[in-house]
């Protein structure tokens, strides 16, 4: 007989921790560069932070919501529990959940106006709609395999680039390249998690890069992410940003680490694996992040 969960724990679970570093990492290294830069705030980031929090938050619900609504979450799919789908919360509770979430969201971020101008708000509101448009409405994102491009722009070039803008200015071509390199491991995360659910996606007619072009093709861009993301610092470094010493060690350990993820993709046999890989995606970009943001403010 299993124990049904507490309510927080439930909550927790249908936040799904291992995304979050998704939303954590972008500011982290967009403050990292403002600092760099001599203009670091520490309260916009911290604005920020919660925003990009809220937004991940509120789109996971409403991908709990939506794949349970359009029958991508069945009993067949082997994978994290999702709360709807095993009936610890129902659909409406879920949805007001979700609107909660991203209502907060927003009025969180109304308070950047004082640094970034009204021109922000269309940042707000494109942020609740694709999150919600990931798996909803008329046209999901998710469901016609835009869920990566998606991802790639609003953790990647959004969060950096706003997270830099509101504290130091308009982002430059180094923010830009680090923007590059945070969106593509946050695909990545993405990609573990349709690679393990391919089979059921299939089934409920959601299209995912993996549906369509097959587990090679996501072999290969789970690969190219790693790269590009290695590549970046090194651009850099050769862009007089900062010094290569302090570089080799991100470099070295963050290829290594790199290769054990992309073999642990390949060789996986079990969702069992793949949901270990999920994790490990997400503690990546952590990493990756934390990493990357010391040189950026001690490799000088």
């Amino acid at each position: 007989m299993t124990d049904t969960p507490s309510k927080l724990r439930i909550w927790v679970e249908a936040s799904r921790p291992r995304t979050l570093p998704a939303a954590v990492a972008p500011v982290i290294v967009g403050t990292a560069l403002a600092w760099r830069s001599g203009h670091v705030d520490w309260l916009a980031a911290a604005i920020c932070l919660s925003f990009a929090l809220l937004i991940q938050i509120g789109t996971n619900f409403a991908n709990d919501y939506f794949d349970f609504v359009k029958g991508a979450d069945t009993a067949a799919r082997v994978g994290p529990r999702r709360a709807v789908a095993a009936g610890l919360v129902s659909p409406a509770t879920m949805r007001r959940a979700m609107y909660g979430a991203f209502g907060l969201a927003f009025l969180v971020g109304l308070s950047l106006l004082a640094w970034g101008g009204w021109w922000l708000i269309g940042v707000g509101v494109a942020s609740v709609v694709c999150g919600i448009a990931y798996t909803g409405g008329p046209y999901p994102l998710g469901y016609h395999g835009w869920g990566d491009v998606f991802v790639f722009i609003f953790f990647g070039l959004v969060a950096v680039g706003a997270t830099f803008f509101v504290q130091a200015g308009w982002p430059t071509r180094d923010v830009w390249a680090v923007a590059v390199a945070i969106g593509a491991l946050a695909a990545n995360i993405l990609i573990a998690n349709n690679y393990r659910d391919v089979e059921t996606d299939r089934v409920a007619g959601k299209r995912t890069l993996v549906v369509r072009f097959g587990r090679n093709f996501a072999q290969g861009q789970f690969l190219l992410a790693h790269a590009v993301a290695l590549g970046v610092p090194v651009w850099l470094a050769v862009s007089g940003l900062g010094a290569w010493g302090w570089l080799a060690p991100l470099v070295c350990v963050g290829g290594w680490v790199a290769w054990r993820q992309f073999r642990m993709l390949r060789r996986a046999e079990s969702p069992q694996a793949l949901i270990r890989l999920l994790g490990f995606t997400g503690m990546y970009l952590a990493a990756y992040a934390l990493g990357l943001s010391g040189w950026l403010v001690c490799g000088q």
